[in-house]
């Protein structure tokens, strides 16, 4: 019985054991939260700034304007050739004229004014801002279109420009209509005639 009875005291033991009190898992504090990124201050509104009107409406892309009617032409002629821009039986539009007595190449068109106008030519490689003056064989006239020209040396860059552009080249002066033209090899051979 002596077995019985330790056994029973050391199972009391152990269901007293089994009885303690635990203490409960402390609970752990959580991080503080980090503080939130300030945002910048709110930019103020401003007021959209209104379109400015142009004078002068401007082509998305003067390559898709419509091409001026006509064709071109060349001639020989005493001391160099020309190449008019016109229909056939009217007026010619314009017309590049060598002269080996100056010698130059001359870009030669009709309009109005007392003095010189400006002018532009515009090439699928670029813009030149030029000035036409009255042509000294021009009678002079009161508010009567006369010619007007400019006078380039053979070798000028704006030359070849009109040439090699890529089908078309543009030609503007003072208030006369503006002119899209064909890039013809004509052009090419009244430049080639001056050099």
């Amino acid at each position: 019985m002596k077995i019985n009875t330790a056994l029973l005291l050391i199972a009391s033991f152990a269901l007293l054991g089994g009885c303690a009190t635990v203490a409960p898992p402390r609970a752990v504090p959580l991080p503080a939260p980090a503080p939130k990124p300030q945002s910048p201050p709110p930019r103020p509104v401003q007021a959209p700034t209104p379109a400015t009107p142009l004078t002068k409406p401007v082509t998305a892309n003067w390559r898709d304007a419509a091409q001026t009617s006509g064709a071109w032409t060349y001639a020989a002629e005493p001391g160099g050739s020309a190449v008019r821009f016109g229909l056939p039986g009217a007026a010619p539009l314009l017309v590049i004229r060598c002269e080996r007595g100056r010698p130059a190449v001359l870009i030669q068109r009709e309009g109005i004014g007392p003095g010189t106008l400006p002018a532009a030519i515009t090439t699928s490689s670029g813009a030149w801002q030029l000035r036409a003056a009255p042509s000294s064989s021009a009678p002079a006239a009161q508010n009567a279109p006369i010619l007007f020209e400019i006078a380039l040396n053979a070798s000028d860059p704006l030359l070849d420009a009109m040439a090699f552009s890529r089908g078309r080249f543009m030609a503007e002066m003072g208030g006369a209509p503006t002119l899209v033209l064909p890039a013809w090899a004509e052009i090419g051979r009244v430049i080639e005639d001056c050099r």
